[in-house]
């Protein structure tokens, strides 16, 4: 899988996080692009865009913990398990 992620530097947040089979990468890599030059339209000097490819979800929050410190513990806030 491939999966594009537009991290926020400063919020230490993940702002958005898409994912494409391996077959769509090309499709990925565009989208990479498109997100880039927002970034630099807007002037959003602390958002980073990444592609980065992985077997699952799972085994890159393992390989790339950093974009998903807060994002994890967001999540079990939402499902209710502040634990």
């Amino acid at each position: 899988m491939v999966f594009l992620i537009d991290y926020n530097r400063r919020e230490s947040r993940i702002v958005s996080m898409r994912t494409f089979d391996e077959s769509e990468r090309r499709k990925a890599q565009d989208a990479l692009l498109a997100l880039e030059l927002e970034h630099h339209r807007k002037g959003m000097t602390d958002h980073e865009a990444v592609l980065l490819e992985a077997a699952s979800e799972e085994a890159l929050r393992k390989t790339h913990r950093r974009y998903f410190g807060d994002f994890d513990e967001a999540l079990k806030s939402v499902a209710g398990h502040d634990e």
